[in-house]
């Protein structure tokens, strides 16, 4: 049962459709909404957590795609540009998932993207503006 990040791009002629109701209804998907922007005559933005059959997963996201949904993973939108980051700390303390945690024999910061649920809560105490995300 795959549990899955994924980032939905809607046009604003789509925010009014019933799109998570068919992933839950059709599919027979679960989900936990991580993020959200969705503005009436906007193009809407959703990080969400899918969870479901492998086979039902892959129908729920051709649907998507069929709808004129774009879909990516989460991992794509988010990450840490290693060359800047000097592994202060300062973005481990406000990661409420751990996806940043420091390494107590190396004392550097490690990122795990697939915790992160791209709250955006670590870029602003980041000094050198390593960790990024691109919606």
């Amino acid at each position: 049962m795959p549990n899955k990040k994924i980032v939905l791009h809607f046009s604003k002629n789509l925010v009014k459709e019933p799109i998570v109701y068919k992933l839950i209804k059709e599919y027979n998907l679960s989900f936990n909404i991580l993020k959200a922007k969705i503005l009436p005559d906007e193009e809407g933005i959703m990080v969400m957590e899918l969870s479901g059959d492998e086979k039902d997963y892959k129908k729920g996201i051709e649907y998507l795609k069929r709808s004129g949904v774009s879909t990516q993973p989460l991992s794509k939108d988010i990450g840490r540009d290693e060359d800047k980051c000097i592994h202060c700390g300062a973005c481990v303390v406000m990661c409420p998932t751990q996806a940043l945690s420091v390494d107590r024999k190396t004392m550097k910061v490690i990122f795990e993207s697939e915790k992160c649920i791209a709250c955006e809560l670590c870029i602003e105490p980041c000094p050198t503006k390593a960790m990024r995300l691109h919606f």
